[in-house]
């Protein structure tokens, strides 16, 4: 998984610091998930989406499974 953690705090004019602050949380913690090295939990993302004011959804990148090698799922009766 990647996310937009990095990009969304640019575009509200918010910073890692800020993020720190709120979350109380070492400044490492948050430049690994800004950085993509590590990501949060759904709580974490939660609270960050809480945080920026936005949907949770805007700190993901969409799913593109069109090239995926995985076959599509049916279902048995």
């Amino acid at each position: 998984m990647i996310n937009r953690i990095g990009e969304v705090l640019r575009e509200k004019g918010a910073g890692n610091k800020d993020l720190v602050e709120f979350l109380k949380i070492e400044k490492e913690t948050v430049s690994r998930w800004v950085n993509n090295k590590q990501q949060p939990t759904l709580t974490t993302l939660n609270r960050i989406a809480e945080f920026l004011r936005v949907d949770i959804r805007e700190l993901l990148y969409p799913s593109d499974w069109s090239n995926s090698e995985v076959k599509e799922f049916k279902k048995s009766k």
